[in-house]
């Protein structure tokens, strides 16, 4: 079993909140890693995603976050400083992902985890789609993750073939349908 876990959450029924699952979806398609990581789409699956925490020793969520900030920045945030953010977690996907990060730290689960999170520009509009800002930044969001990653030990090569951002939108319509 792998020691590093990286879940994408969020939901792509919502524009730009489908980040983490597309990013990825993304990584799984076009890189292979150095030691093997373990790459779950964890959608929606709320606090059903805390038993991760106690399977791992590190724990990546891919997510927006919604701070006072420009649309298209990109933070990497240990557990610690995104508790730390307190009123700014405006939305409620970003609560549920705290309070997790809370109870995990209470019962003791032993991942240590953080956030590599985007701010969106859009996660109201029902569309399976990523906002044209979102998109514009989506390279720099892969490749500051690959270097959370190569921060962490994993060095991640390119496969042969790239699937394209769209084609992993697309791909994502037949989970729907």
């Amino acid at each position: 079993m792998s020691n590093i876990a990286v879940i994408g959450v969020g939901n792509i029924l919502f524009c730009d909140d489908g980040i983490g699952v597309y990013a990825a979806k993304y990584l799984e398609k076009n890189y292979d890693f150095e030691p093997a990581i373990d790459i779950i789409d964890g959608g929606t699956l709320g606090f059903n995603l805390m038993h991760y925490f106690s399977q791992y020793d590190q724990v990546l969520l891919l997510d927006t976050l919604s701070m006072d900030e420009e649309a298209g920045g990109i933070y990497h945030l240990p557990s610690d400083a995104l508790l730390g953010l307190g009123d700014t977690r405006k939305t409620v996907h970003e609560v549920e992902v705290t309070q997790m990060i809370e109870l995990a730290s209470l019962m003791g689960l032993r991942a240590s985890i953080s956030v590599l999170g985007i701010i969106p520009s859009d996660i109201q509009t029902v569309v399976m789609d990523l906002s044209p800002i979102v998109k514009e930044h989506f390279g720099a969001f892969i490749q500051t993750l690959l270097g959370v990653l190569a921060e962490a030990g994993v060095s991640a090569t390119q496969k042969d073939h790239v699937t394209s951002l769209g084609a992993i939108v697309q791909g994502s319509y037949k989970f729907i349908l």
